[in-house]
């Protein structure tokens, strides 16, 4: 089976980090996003895989040949967004059997995919959320799909597609995402999995849903915090500092230098960062990052900043350099 991994967006909701990181290569919970999803792949035997890069995909590259050379990687150009079921056709090419998993590059996820995968029958993970107009939402017949639809305005389904589609027929998707593309069948402007999968219903294919109770985007500021909780929880370090407060759950890199600090909870501090005289809680990090004399609370720092001074709530792109007086 091959992984299909959408990482060509330019993280407009994250900047200023975005401009000079990929959103997906951002740190929650000791690792890049994309590094927690790629082990997650890994751990369920997909060692196939094709990233769809664009805004800094060079960056990207480097970082999975470097941290997973294990993984038989390949990357396609999407030139143009035109949308995630353009994303998905660019990368047609590598396709190379007909089971593919399609993971968003911003999703991290809990939930066992070795069930969904024994199903051998295309499935698409889905969580009941309150106000479904972002998503794509699918409205079920018994336990299968008979409509699918991408962002609806007026409530339809509760029951929205949250970034995980396992496709035992990739033919037929690559028939459907042709054939929306010749017909221009547009949402928003863009060609739409969603509405490629849609067809791939109305041609006979049955389509199951699986459950994803444990999923965290990475969109937004807010969200990346989120989702930094809760991947403390779960994987949080467990080192101990000389003259530093450590409240768990937290993450420090064996790398980066504290002193005369309190850190926690639910914060990241990654590799070579160096932090001292500071309270920092519910917080992330970036590698290289240099803070002082800071009470920090809900902040994104980004890799290579200086921060220095007092209270306040940062949101410091990569390279900043900031001074309270």
């Amino acid at each position: 089976m091959r992984a299909i991994i959408p990482v060509a967006g330019l993280g407009t909701r994250l900047k200023p980090h975005t401009y000079s990181v990929p959103k997906v290569l951002l740190n929650v919970g000791g690792k890049p996003i994309l590094g927690n999803i790629i082990e997650k792949l890994l751990s369920e035997n997909i060692n196939n895989a094709t990233f769809v890069v664009g805004h800094l995909g060079d960056k990207i590259k480097e970082y999975v040949h470097t941290t997973y050379p294990q993984l038989k990687a390949e990357y396609v150009e999407q030139k143009e967004m035109l949308g995630l079921g353009h994303a998905i056709l660019t990368a047609v090419p590598t396709f190379d059997d007909d089971e593919i998993f399609i993971i968003l590059g911003d999703t991290i996820f809990d939930v066992d995919l070795s069930k969904v995968f024994k199903l051998k029958q295309t499935a698409l993970g889905v969580k009941e959320v309150e106000d479904p107009r972002r998503f794509g939402v699918a409205v079920l017949d018994g336990d299968k799909i008979s409509k699918l639809v991408e962002k609806p305005q007026t409530l339809i389904s509760k029951l929205a597609l949250v970034g995980l589609y396992y496709i035992s027929n990739s033919k037929l998707l690559v028939e459907c995402l042709n054939e929306i593309v010749e017909k221009n069948i547009t949402t928003k402007g863009e060609y739409q999995l969603t509405d490629a999968l849609q067809l791939m219903i109305e041609k006979g294919e049955l389509i199951k849903t699986f459950p994803v109770e444990g999923w965290y985007d990475c969109g937004k500021p807010e969200t990346v915090l989120s989702t930094n909780q809760f991947l403390l929880t779960k994987n949080g370090s467990n080192r101990k500092i000389e003259n530093v407060v450590i409240n768990d759950p937290v993450y420090i890199s064996e790398k980066a230098k504290i002193k005369n600090s309190v850190i926690g909870p639910f914060t990241t501090i990654a590799d070579n960062c160096e932090v001292t005289d500071c309270i920092i809680k519910n917080s992330i990090i970036n590698s290289g990052a240099v803070v002082q004399k800071s009470i920090l609370e809900d902040s994104i720092i980004g890799s290579d900043a200086l921060i220095k001074g007092t209270f306040k709530k940062l949101n410091a792109g990569d390279s900043s350099e900031i001074e309270f007086h």
